[in-house]
């Protein structure tokens, strides 16, 4: 009996104790800087690649951001985006068969690009010579150039290669998450020796 009682005493201080895990709208009001923005298109990464890489990144408590974590209705949402991606310290570009068809998408990469953040480049299920723009937008001359370049300067970027008819997610996973170690670190012994 005197072993139930302070068992019991032990889950009654735990669940004192217990404190629950932050929710995407109490990230986003205390919003400190992330340390890797996910660049995707979400009808073809979100639901598996972007929603996974964003998962495990939190798991290892990194501030990962991704748009439909980190964003709550009523967020305006360039200055969402372009807020965390100045605040970023490495940009993961995902790119996709659809990828070139969203203006997001490419207005993302080109600010990642503007600001000079380290990119890493993954094709999932694309070659990087597939990945061409098509003005669907009607975009200004001046945009479209902005676009092709942020595209042309990640295509010759050394990045990963993901096939997910192949589905190997762990192994998959394990890369992306020792590339950004690996350039978060050099971010940060870049910026301690400034």
């Amino acid at each position: 009996m005197q072993r139930s009682i302070s068992s019991t005493k032990n889950v009654y201080s735990n669940l004192l104790h217990y404190q629950k895990p932050q929710t995407a709208a109490m990230i986003t009001r205390q919003q400190p800087p992330c340390d890797v923005f996910i660049n995707h298109r979400g009808i073809d990464t979100k639901k598996n690649v972007a929603g996974l890489l964003y998962n495990h990144l939190m798991r290892l408590r990194l501030r990962p951001f991704l748009d439909s974590k980190n964003m709550k209705p009523g967020d305006k949402l360039f200055n969402k985006i372009d807020t965390a991606i100045r605040g970023c310290k490495v940009g993961v570009a995902l790119f996709s068969p659809q990828y070139c068809q969203s203006y997001f998408c490419l207005h993302e990469l080109a600010r990642i690009m503007e600001a000079k953040k380290k990119v890493i480049p993954v094709f999932c299920d694309v070659k990087p010579s597939e990945l061409m723009i098509k003005d669907n937008w009607r975009c200004p001359k001046h945009e479209l150039d902005r676009f092709q370049s942020a595209l042309e300067e990640a295509k010759y970027t050394v990045g990963l290669t993901f096939d997910s008819s192949d589905g190997d997610w762990p192994g998959f996973l394990t890369t992306a998450t020792e590339a950004i170690l690996e350039n978060l670190i050099e971010v940060e012994e870049e910026e301690q020796q400034k």
